[in-house]
């Protein structure tokens, strides 16, 4: 049987990581439960993407996650599949589905480690900063697959980080808090991704998972001291 691309993106996580203990495409809901759930969740959540959405709650002591994809999404993953080449066409759609994915497996994760505070701030930086950060290395991965024995070069970076930091408004958004937290997040997942090019695979390896065991107050500290370290990356490293 063939596995599906949400299943290799979750595997691939689960072997960088640890195990979920669930299959995610089990969490997958449909139009109607998506505008139920975004209803309950308040007045910010609406003017989150309609693309994709990952909600999260707790309720005696267990979590409960569904995955949104619109069917405009799907298509065009369907019709431009990344596994046969990653291009204009359908690098946006997969960085919001590979995004979504590990929003869900990382609250899970810490779910399962005895995090309960979902509810907080800093819970939802630290989720929208993790996927940023692992969305760019699954990229990477893609672009590898596909130049084979080449090396990726300086263009193929700067093409992933236009779309998935420089191409992103959160400007756009009215909610100041949400407004806040991409402004930050991103920051924060370019800087720490350009180190990341610095580094060989076994030390990228150990690193991200370091950094993935960290609070978001952990990790910011962690940004902003290579931030201001002697040789830090720039922007075009």
């Amino acid at each position: 049987m063939n596995e599906t691309l949400f299943s290799q993106i979750q595997r691939l996580f689960e072997r960088t990581y640890a195990q979920v203990g669930i299959n995610l495409e089990d969490c997958l809901i449909d139009r109607t439960r998506c505008a139920q759930l975004t209803k309950a969740a308040g007045a910010s959540a609406r003017e989150l993407s309609e693309l994709a959405r990952t909600f999260i709650r707790s309720a005696d002591d267990q979590l409960y996650v569904g995955i949104y994809y619109s069917r405009w999404l799907i298509e065009q993953l369907e019709r431009h599949d990344p596994r046969s080449g990653l291009n204009n066409a359908n690098i946006r759609s997969l960085i919001a589905f590979v995004e979504e994915i590990n929003h869900a497996l990382h609250a899970a994760l810490q779910f399962k480690q005895g995090e309960r505070e979902i509810a907080s701030e800093d819970y939802a930086r630290n989720l929208e900063l993790q996927a940023q950060v692992d969305t760019y290395l699954v990229l990477l991965l893609f672009v590898a697959f596909f130049r084979k024995t080449q090396k990726v070069s300086r263009t193929d970076r700067r093409w992933l980080r236009f779309h998935l930091f420089a191409s992103h408004n959160p400007h756009a958004f009215q909610c100041e808090n949400l407004r806040g937290r991409y402004l930050e997040t991103t920051e924060l997942a370019s800087s720490y991704t350009q180190y990341l090019d610095t580094l060989n695979g076994m030390r990228r390896l150990d690193e991200i998972r370091m950094f993935r065991s960290l609070d978001y107050g952990a990790k910011k500290a962690r940004v902003l001291a290579l931030m201001d370290s002697p040789g830090a990356p720039t922007a075009d490293s």
